[in-house]
């Protein structure tokens, strides 16, 4: 009985699991199967495989083959286990010694003529190979520029099937190709083209209450709504976001590569401190906020903004049911995706940013008299963002027109995004010492419990004037409280007083 074996990663969203691939040629008319809950795809593997390892002047097998993938009970999909398979058949026909890959994990896409295409996810299954102990890796030579990211593991690239065979001291015929084999569209996995500085926070012409909530809401993780005209800067404000942020952890760099990795976008950015930035367009679909696709769901926008910001611009004009499906996420931080084959958790812990107009027109400020639009209009405009979306919006601001520009030393008066940021990192270390105990990093996080306990009765007035006038929900009271432990931090104040809770009131007040 020869039976070949091989490893490989199966990946359940960002969640790893190892698959161990056994190959058995038995006798019996010639027929080749693969067994153990595969995808359309990777039941697709055994045309690819059998002509990739045909290209090296392997003798394919005239009985049966047949490929268990183990563990059985686990879905697996894709055509990035198209290498362990063929390393599996080649190692139970002798090609390949049998015990030469027991501890290496081989992972890849083939082509017709034996060519190894690179592809998605190859950060989340490197680290799953580290934690587990596994040395050596054999992945497609065009994966190597992202596994070189990863320290401990032992990485080899491959462009063919031919030289995995060489590799492990077998013979092979083939004609290696010249250059690391891409994607049909010219690009190796991993890569986009690469998106445009976001630019300084001074680049922006007036505005200084706009930048100042947008500062409170990078030091305390707060989620915000500017409401203005068109042309007063709210893109342009939001877009800078990224800039003035804490950066990200060693352990939240990993968390986002990973994502970007799983999505094939890693090669644009590759490990950087620097929060992600999302904005999609207000037509994207709730499948393509949130997350979607059949079989098992792949991640959306709010996952690919994971630990930064997802930016929604003329957020009225999103689609109610995709704005309704923010509200768990902004609760709970991950985004839970069920479909008939099992359920996909991906991390949602994003900062929100919107950006409206005050009506369809956009026209209705000031005293509006060139507004267009009628008060129903205007109403079922902005009635669009629900009460418990807004709810769920610590600061919301109005971003008013700009009434002159001046030249000169306009600059000198502003602040440049790396004086915010110092600001920024200052109060989230206040934040963060103080919440030591609990395990939160950002005053966004503290439980209401804890903050109605550690503010005064005489601070928390204005609170209980506000509740009693319907002005805040109870949700909004501790938003309010939260804020305000914010506005301490960037005063340098032990705990937030009066003034602190008054301001804290007026940001998350003003449109509801």
């Amino acid at each position: 009985m020869a039976i070949g074996n091989a490893l490989s990663v199966g990946l359940i969203g960002l969640r790893t699991f190892l698959v161990t691939m056994q190959a058995f040629i038995s006798p019996g008319l010639p027929y080749f199967s693969i067994i153990g809950l595969p995808d359309a795809s990777l039941s697709e593997a055994r045309e690819r495989v059998k002509s990739a390892c045909q290209a090296t002047g392997f003798q394919w097998p005239q009985t049966r083959v047949t490929v268990n993938l183990s563990p059985a009970s686990m879905p697996k999909r894709g055509s990035s286990h198209d290498l362990a398979i063929a390393s599996a058949v080649l190692s139970a026909a002798g090609a390949i010694p049998h015990d030469c890959l027991i501890d290496t994990i081989t992972m890849g896409e083939v082509n017709l003529d034996g060519t190894v295409l690179p592809v998605n996810g190859v950060l989340p299954i490197l680290l799953h190979a580290r934690e587990r102990g596994i040395r050596q890796v054999i992945l497609p030579a065009g994966n190597m520029d992202e596994a070189d990211l990863i320290d401990g593991v032992d990485v080899v690239g491959v462009r063919h099937v031919g030289e995995l065979i060489e590799l492990m001291g077998g013979n092979a015929r083939y004609r290696p190709p010249d250059r690391p084999p891409t994607r049909p569209d010219g690009r190796s996995a991993g890569t986009v083209p690469s998106s445009p500085p976001a630019g300084d926070m001074i680049d922006v012409v007036g505005q200084e209450q706009a930048k100042w909530a947008l500062e409170v809401a990078a030091a305390g993780g707060h989620h915000m709504i500017m409401v203005g005209p068109p042309g007063s800067g709210k893109t342009m404000l939001a877009s800078r976001m990224p800039g003035i942020m804490c950066p990200l952890t060693e352990t939240e760099q990993l968390e986002v590569a990973s994502i970007r990795s799983l999505c094939g976008t890693l090669g644009a950015y590759g490990i950087t401190d620097v929060p992600p930035f999302e904005a999609p367009h207000h037509t994207s679909s709730t499948a393509a906020l949130v997350g979607g696709g059949t079989g098992m769901a792949e991640p959306g926008a709010i996952t690919r903004a994971h630990r930064g910001v997802l930016f929604m611009d003329e957020a009225p004009e999103f689609s109610a049911r995709a704005l309704q499906t923010l509200r768990e996420p902004l609760e709970s931080g991950y985004v839970a995706l069920s479909r008939s084959k099992g359920t996909t958790y991906y991390p949602a812990a994003f900062q929100l940013i919107m950006a409206a107009n005050g009506c369809p027109c956009g026209m209705s400020y000031g005293t509006g008299e060139r507004c267009v639009c009628s008060h129903r209009e205007r109403q079922r405009y902005f009635g669009r963002l629900s009460g418990p979306i807004l709810d769920r919006i610590d600061i919301q601001v109005e971003v008013p027109p700009v009434p002159r520009i001046t030249g000169g030393d306009a600059i000198e008066r502003g602040h440049t995004s790396a004086q915010i940021r110092q600001r920024v990192i200052q109060a989230r270390r206040t934040a963060m010492e103080r919440y030591d105990l609990y395990g939160w990093t950002c005053n966004a996080q503290a439980s209401g419990a804890w903050l109605r306990d550690h503010i005064s009765p005489y601070s928390l007035e204005p609170i209980n004037r506000a509740l009693e006038r319907q002005r805040l929900s109870l949700r909004g009271a501790d938003r309010a409280m939260r804020l305000a432990w914010t506005l301490a931090d960037l005063n340098g104040e032990v705990s937030p007083g009066r003034e602190e809770i008054d301001q804290g009131i007026a940001l998350r007040s003003r449109l509801i």
